[in-house]
């Protein structure tokens, strides 16, 4: 029932008409290039601050109602864009857009493992972690096909109740899903389970265990190349694609993510040294497809792409392996705080050298990944055999 819920969840979460077209809207509105520039800046910013309150509200209360209250901030945000398009709606509206993908991020990994472990089968994270992931990148495919459509039917306003109803639907799947808990071990089990208790809780865990500690610094630096995609039509434009074959010629490339995150559960066991291997041969394809600087060259970054998927499902996964305490999506939201300041890295790096610096960035991502994984975790999960 979880699995079947959260697969239906994944699709439909990214399945927002508004996703290829929302930049589109605030140029049409007046917005320069510089403004529109700065409402990312409101998102990032706002997904900083909520990223780790929004985790210790959903260990403290409840992982899948933090999903479904993300999904309706969301929700909430295209009905500001739609019904009120203008500076101050699309701030507002991105504000809530980074509450509602920070109320998703841990809580999606922590209600999972949990899940899994609650049935006696937390091996099979990995592999489900990776179906999941592949269906939100797939469903790019289906929201550009939407957006089209929608668009040439009734433009904007129609493309943004569509995606109202999207972000409703997605809230009411979450809503739904079955959540399990382990339960309390050791000190955990002493004295209420307050706000604050599961914010100490889960920041002992992530800053102060070495395994975790490390395994949360060089996912949160794998995590960050992810940033490459909003680029991806800049390559394909600077590499000699038509703009009007920009859509076209990139849609292949999360195509190939997903293949990737489908694959990471075949890669589970691998060791360590050779996923490092992987993950550095991706990245030396995506360096010989900046030399070569052609639409040909969009081929080395989908292998780079599914290539980096697949050790990025992997290594989330090792995080989740070495939680032991019950703050779980608290500890996952240190993953995703680290993921949006190292995006800055990200950022600067491609508007220093676009392509090489950005190799040469992952080339170091690449040698510190082993440094922060090596670390094992004991054998046996706190609470895992109770739970079983």
């Amino acid at each position: 029932m979880l699995l079947r819920r959260l697969r239906v969840w994944a699709l439909l979460s990214d399945t927002v008409p508004f996703y290829p077209l929302y930049a589109l809207l605030f140029a049409d509105t007046g917005l320069s290039d510089a403004g529109i520039s700065w409402l990312f800046v409101v998102w990032s910013v706002t997904s900083v601050l909520a990223e780790v309150p929004s985790g210790v509200l959903a260990d403290r209360f409840s992982r899948r109602g933090a999903m479904a209250l993300g999904g309706l901030a969301q929700a909430a945000g295209c009905v500001l864009w739609t019904a009120w398009p203008g500076a101050l709606a699309f701030a507002l509206g991105f504000v809530l857009w980074g509450c509602g993908g920070a109320l998703v991020f841990g809580s999606l990994e922590a209600l999972l493992h949990d899940g899994l472990t609650a049935a006696g089968q937390p091996e099979r994270f990995g592999r489900v972690y990776g179906q999941l992931d592949a269906l939100q990148l797939a469903a790019n495919v289906p929201a550009a096909v939407a957006a089209t459509t929608l668009f040439g039917l009734g433009g904007f306003a129609l493309v943004g109740w569509a995606s109202v109803g999207v972000c409703v639907a997605s809230a009411l799947v979450a809503a739904r899903l079955p959540e399990r808990r382990l339960p309390p071990d050791g000190d955990e089990a002493d004295g209420p389970a307050t706000y604050l208790a599961t914010l100490r809780s889960g920041a002992a865990e992530a800053l102060r265990n070495p395994a975790v500690r490390g395994a949360v610094v060089a996912v949160a630096l794998l995590s960050s190349l992810d940033a490459l995609e909003e680029y991806f039509g800049l390559l394909a434009l600077d590499w000699g694609v038509p703009t009007q074959w920009v859509p076209l010629a990139v849609v292949g490339i999360p195509l190939a993510g997903a293949l990737g995150s489908v694959s990471a559960g075949r890669l589970a066991s691998w060791r360590l040294s050779t996923l490092t291997g992987l993950f550095g041969a991706a990245v030396a394809v995506f360096g010989v497809a900046g030399l070569l600087a052609t639409p040909v060259g969009l081929f080395g970054v989908a292998v780079f792409y599914a290539g980096y998927r697949a050790v990025l499902v992997v290594a989330n996964a090792r995080v989740q392996e070495r939680v032991r305490g019950r703050a779980r999506a608290t500890v996952t939201s240190f993953v995703g705080l680290g993921t949006e300041l190292a995006c800055l890295l990200v950022y600067g790096a491609w508007a220093v050298g676009q392509t090489p610096a950005f190799t040469v960035l992952a080339l170091l991502v690449a040698v510190a990944l082993p440094l922060g994984l090596r670390r094992r975790p004991s054998a046996t999960p706190r609470g895992l055999t109770t739970a079983a």
